[in-house]
């Protein structure tokens, strides 16, 4: 079964390349990012706190996911662009250092990619979620050129934002999501590192297809 699995830090480009790759490729990308995030907006939208791991554990039962192509649905609402606010990035890594959060979706993506040939992008997915996947990427780039991408971003979606602020917000991130206890963000020992910062799209869509058709 392929499996081709990209890690990385915020702002890196995973999910942008993931669903590329798999366009070019003609196989399933799933975005376990997004699905971290609903769980997020769902706690955020229900008042209930993201460092209150027995609170958000209990919450874990009175929602459902599914996904439909790029599109993420939480009890039946679909929650794909809100997930995509600041806030929500965020707080996201809260949500992320939770173990029952963590048991709970990487079940779900392993079930998913068991049956179907993927792409997947997150922060461990090489290393604890299809840690026996063939092809493994690290992709990061530059803190500054990170930034830029998401002030991009959030500016192109009518968004008030603030470069700095949004640098702020993804050291921190990386901070918390390279120091967590449980599956922190790290590379798998045999994934091939892209350094994005100064690569175009295509050049890194090309490079990693190129590497799988070796």
């Amino acid at each position: 079964m392929l499996q081709i699995t990209l890690d990385g830090p915020s702002g890196s480009g995973k999910s942008t390349l993931a669903k590329l790759i798999a366009s070019k490729l003609g196989i399933t990308y799933l975005d376990t990012g997004a699905m971290y995030r609903a769980i997020t907006y769902y706690c955020l939208s229900n008042k209930i706190d993201v460092t209150d791991g027995s609170a958000v554990t209990e919450s874990l039962a009175q929602l459902k996911i599914d996904l439909d192509g790029d599109k993420i649905f939480v009890n039946g609402l679909d929650v794909s662009v809100p997930i995509r606010t600041e806030e929500t990035s965020r707080n996201v890594s809260a949500i992320a250092s939770i173990g029952s959060v963590r048991t709970y979706l990487v079940k779900m993506q392993q079930s998913i990619a068991a049956s179907q040939p993927i792409v997947m992008d997150g922060r461990d997915i090489g290393t604890v979620v299809l840690p026996n996947a063939p092809y493994k990427f690290f992709i990061t780039a530059s803190v500054e050129e990170r930034a830029r991408r998401r002030y991009d971003e959030q500016l192109h979606k009518g968004e008030k934002v603030d470069y700095e602020a949004i640098k702020s917000d993804i050291e921190l991130r990386d901070y918390k999501d390279t120091n967590r206890e449980i599956s922190p963000l790290k590379a798998a020992e045999d994934a091939i590192h892209v350094d994005t910062t100064s690569m175009t799209i295509d050049e890194v869509v090309d490079f990693i297809v190129n590497e799988v058709r070796k």
